[in-house]
């Protein structure tokens, strides 16, 4: 089984620089030697079928089919082989013996397509794992290779990131990313650093503040005193983190793997009894071989197989029509133990876009809502900050007219100036522009900042001249369908979910109430979301964690299942989670959930059937003399039928009892 923590390989495809990123690496599907040996044993399959089915002499598509055996087997049955060695019977070779027994009864066809569809689940699982191996290096991109230190004659140097040691002075420019974990010495500038605590907007940073190696500066410079190594930024203990979790997350497996070591020694113990106690008492040599061959067909785990895979493949291709991803059948078994889920706040319950939420023009100012936006829009059109973004946008939204800014300037964590229709208007923190005024107007303007920000909103003054004349409430718009989701997952689990982010307690404690969480954990780092994900653990819960930033995926590999936002979601989120939301409809998750356990009633459903099949065909053969032909014609029934009762849920009926 490939490993997350596998050296890349010479065949590997090379980094590909992303636009505003780092680049992205990709491991190619056929790099991988278990996705050449499946799409070799398909082409071989699908070339032999035709041949067989319009009748063509068997030496046209018997060699086919052998060859489509060998390919697709060989790999599998190798481990098997290899697993004798530890006396463990495992399910690689329980599926290459159960084929080969399909061939030896004539079911040729059954067989090789038995092998097809191992070998390809098999490259998947490959495929998988090895996309997040690349991801998880590909997260070390996000922080720079060099740095410009600061030597003490004032001199600038640019050095690796691994030779910078603590106490060392770097210089962070305008658009670059910081390149060690440390403390603000001198300078102001926004900083983006959604990459390590998932706040949906960039936060002013100063003289004495924290700042993050891999976060993005602003249009500010910044001077910094280096606080960690390298090796102990948070950025690296992020892709430790998501390594530590992929190696030690508890192995699991499909209900049937569980009890395959028992059935399956079982079932060759039995075998073996039934052919040489005839013999030991002096049955003919003929007979009792007959009665163990009909035995092991009948006893074969063929439809015991079946009564699993059917129903988990049907619901991951019912999910997959409807934007939901689930990666394998392991993953969608384990959907449906969750009794605890945990959401992201920023793009998960909210779109991860900042949008203006209000407008408040000041009494006594002389202008209304579209003015105010139109004087702030026109001013911040300019600048390239996220607020300012969402300022034009909304005056856009509204069909406003904006006339041209002049003499446009921009100041660090305080806002920007500019000159509209010969007025001086200023936009930016009521803090900072208001600078301690105690006028009447300047009173009611902190007092409308106060409001907003305490509805959970970040506040931004409008100043005509140096007075104030409004506020602008900006704020990350909730999902639509985040409070009914919120209902649903409480509704299946039993237990409101808990609210995990980064962004303050104050928003997040606002947005909490809205949807109906009470559970709120704020403020937090990505290894705190992977200590609060143990701490439901420990209480015997099964975790569902729902993010999609880098912050998020630590916790998305810790968790019993992961599942990641596609749309806006990180390449690691993508990779770390076990099942993708790719079109971000939230109301998808609880679906899912519930598909997932009807597949698991489908499962049991098809375990009884199948087990009374088994059960009755082996006390015939046992008891009376049941006929070969009968008996492959009854354990090939069983398997039909199991196998039919498990595509129901690939119906559009069943996606839709899933989202009531």
């Amino acid at each position: 089984m490939p490993s997350t923590l596998t050296a890349p390989s010479p065949d590997r495809a090379t980094a590909a620089p992303r636009e505003g990123g780092a680049p992205r690496r990709r491991t190619r599907v056929f790099a991988l030697p278990e996705a050449r040996w499946a799409a070799a044993a398909t082409i071989l399959f699908l070339i032999a079928l035709p041949l067989q089915l319009t009748d063509a002499p068997a030496w046209a598509w018997g060699p086919l089919y052998a060859l489509s055996y060998a390919t697709g087997g060989w790999e599998p049955g190798w481990a098997g082989l290899q697993a004798l060695k530890d006396k463990t019977l495992d399910v690689d070779l329980l599926m290459i013996v159960a084929a080969l027994g399909a061939a030896a009864i004539g079911q040729v066809m059954d067989g090789a397509l038995l092998i097809v569809i191992f070998a390809t689940s098999g490259a998947l699982e490959a495929l998988a794992t090895a996309r997040t191996a690349d991801s998880v290096r590909g997260l070390l991109d996000l922080s720079p290779a060099k740095a410009t230190r600061l030597d003490t004659d004032g001199s600038e140097v640019i050095v690796p990131v691994e030779e910078l040691a603590v106490g060392d002075t770097i210089l962070v420019r305008p658009g670059e990313r910081v390149g060690a974990d440390g403390r603000v010495l001198d300078g102001a500038s926004d900083v983006d650093q959604a990459t390590i605590t998932g706040e949906p907007l960039p936060v002013a940073k100063e003289v004495g503040d924290e700042v993050f190696a891999g976060t993005l500066n602003g249009t500010g410079a910044l001077r910094v005193r280096v606080e960690r190594d390298a090796s102990d930024s948070v950025i690296a203990r992020i892709v430790r983190m998501v390594e530590e979790a992929s190696e030690t997350k508890a192995p699991t497996q499909l209900f049937i793997e569980k009890v395959e070591q028992r059935y399956s020694l079982g079932m060759v113990a039995a075998t073996l009894a039934v052919f040489l106690v005839p013999l030991a008492f002096g049955a003919e040599l003929t007979g009792s071989l007959l009665r163990a061959m009909t035995f092991m067909i009948v006893a074969s785990p063929c439809a015991v197989v079946l009564a699993t895979m059917p129903p988990l493949l049907s619901a991951i291709a019912n999910a997959g029509r409807h934007g939901v991803l689930v990666k394998s059948a392991v993953v969608m078994e384990r959907l449906g133990e969750t009794d605890a889920v945990a959401l992201d706040k920023t793009g998960t319950l909210t779109e991860g876009t900042p949008r203006v939420t209000d407008a408040r023009p000041l009494t006594g100012s002389g202008l209304d809502e579209d003015e105010v936006l139109t004087l702030a829009a026109a001013a911040e059109h300019p600048s390239e900050h996220p607020l300012a973004r969402a300022v034009v946008d909304a005056a856009r939204e509204r069909g406003l007219d904006l006339p041209v800014a002049e003499d446009f300037d921009s100041t660090p964590g305080i806002g920007v100036t500019a000159s509209v229709g010969g007025r001086v208007v200023a936009v930016g923190a009521p803090a900072r522009l208001l600078d301690g005024s105690s006028d009447a107007h300047s009173a009611r303007a902190a007092v409308v900042a106060r409001e907003l920000e305490d509805s959970g909103g970040t506040a931004v003054l409008v100043t005509v001249d140096g007075a104030p004349v409004g506020l602008l409430a900006i704020a990350d718009r909730l999902r639509a369908d985040a409070t009914a989701t919120v209902a649903s997952l409480t509704s299946l689990t039993g237990a409101a979910p808990v609210l995990l982010t980064g962004d303050n307690p104050r928003a997040a404690a606002r947005l909490a109430a809205e949807v109906g969480i009470g559970d709120v954990r704020a403020g937090l780092l990505p290894q705190h979301k992977v200590d609060v994900v143990k701490e439901l653990e420990h209480a015997g819960r099964r975790v569902m964690v729902v993010g999609d930033g880098v912050n998020d995926a630590p916790a998305l590999a810790a968790a019993h299942t992961g599942v990641a936002m596609g749309r806006a979601g990180s390449d690691l989120a993508l990779e770390t989670a076990d099942a993708v939301i790719v079109r971000d409809e939230l109301r998808t998750v609880p679906a899912v959930i519930a598909l997932s356990r009807r597949a698991r009633q489908l499962v049991a459903q098809n375990l009884i059937i199948a087990g009374v099949f088994i059960a009755g065909l082996v006390a015939w053969d046992l008891i009376g003399t049941l006929p070969l032909p009968l008996g492959v014609a009854g354990h090939e029934g069983s398997t039909v039928i199991v196998g039919l009762n498990g595509l129901r849920l690939l119906r559009e009926a069943a996606w839709k009892r899933a989202v009531q």
